[in-house]
């Protein structure tokens, strides 16, 4: 018989030997968010939870558990096939500890594979992470890399993470670059897939000196940062990167590659034409239709990026800030390495 095991066991658990966790819900489910480290092994894939669902409403309840073990039943082989290839300890888990986790860990129990059932699954999981954010000090100094858009904020992160450097990447965690056009070409995070993967940063970090984040507003796509660590942010180090304007231009062609999805670019931009002075937006329109990504990029950025940064970053003190000048991302990485040395140690403004 398989064993249950609660969400404070499994973290306990997971600190002592590798554990993997198996998201069993369907792969839509799993993708709009689980526990960070899962992988997916669906009891039904989505039309199939689909039609469960329907017969469970339309029909009876009888008749929905008949059609999933009809379902089920035809899949056991490669189920269990999937299992069979996992050599650590395993806990099985669907939204709240109900029937599909249940069938799981019978199944496997049957065949011999020992696996524990979360529970409460994932919305056990989801209370905990929102009692966490919700109460959570984090400790950590916090150094916040600012300045104008392009100017390689999120690739000088990358390069840090690639050294060991401790940092949060509030963007690739959102899903989101956070401008007006920061979703096109990336797939946006919900709440609670973000809230998930930052508690996990944030335990990781608890106990360090400081961490390396982006100087994000408080919304991020579809996503808000939490009070705790937004108002940290804004009392942490800023470190503006100031990079010429044709190298931030080249920067934003490089990660944006609008020639990709040029009609999504279009339409965003209506969104803030009206922010922009006529002539300069008809001529932004003009480049955007005739694929100059180049010319409309900077003419946003010195007409409406450029003098919406220079408002904001009027809040900070002096104290606060370091500006870095740089002629490219790896010389303003350089420098940033150079900083956090001199200034690790001094930063305090809890």
């Amino acid at each position: 018989m398989y064993r249950e095991i609660t969400l404070p066991d499994l973290f306990t658990s997971q600190k002592k030997v590798a554990h993997t966790l198996i998201d069993v819900r369907s792969p839509k489910e799993f993708k709009e968010a689980t526990i960070p480290g899962s992988i997916n092994i669906p009891v039904f894939n989505n039309e199939e939870r689909a039609e469960i669902g329907t017969i469970y409403k339309q029909v009876g309840t009888e008749e929905a558990k008949e059609r999933g073990l009809a379902i089920f039943s035809q899949k056991l082989p490669a189920f269990i096939a999937a299992f069979k290839q996992i050599e650590t300890p395993i806990t099985v888990f669907c939204w709240r500890g109900g029937m599909r986790s249940k069938t799981a860990a019978t199944v496997l129990d049957l065949m011999g594979i020992n696996a524990k059932r979360l529970t409460g699954g994932v919305r056990t999981y989801r209370q905990w992470v929102v009692n966490e954010l919700e109460n959570q000090e984090f400790m950590p100094k916090l150094f916040v890399l600012n300045g104008y858009t392009g100017s390689g904020k999120t690739a000088i992160l990358k390069l840090l993470s690639q050294k060991g450097y401790p940092i949060i990447d509030l963007e690739g965690m959102a899903g989101h670059r956070g401008s007006i056009f920061g979703q096109i070409g990336l797939e946006p995070s919900n709440q609670k897939k973000f809230d998930s993967l930052l508690l996990h940063e944030i335990v990781r970090y608890q106990d360090g000196p400081y961490v390396v984040i982006e100087g994000e507003s408080k919304r991020i796509g579809k996503v808000c940062l939490p009070d705790f660590l937004n108002e940290k942010k804004e009392k942490g180090l800023q470190l503006f990167i100031n990079l010429p304007i044709e190298v931030r231009v080249q920067n934003i062609l490089e990660d944006y590659q609008p020639w990709e999805f040029p009609q999504l670019f279009k339409a965003s931009f209506q969104l803030i034409k009206k922010h922009i002075h006529t002539p300069i937006a008809k001529q932004i329109e003009a480049d955007l239709e005739n694929s100059d990504f180049a010319s409309a990029t900077k003419l946003l950025l010195e007409y409406y990026y450029d003098p919406k940064y220079e408002h904001s970053s009027n809040q900070y003190l002096e104290h606060q800030k370091i500006i870095i000048k740089a002629m490219d991302v790896e010389d303003a990485f350089q420098k940033v390495l150079k900083e956090i040395a001199l200034n690790h140690s001094k930063i305090n403004y809890n």
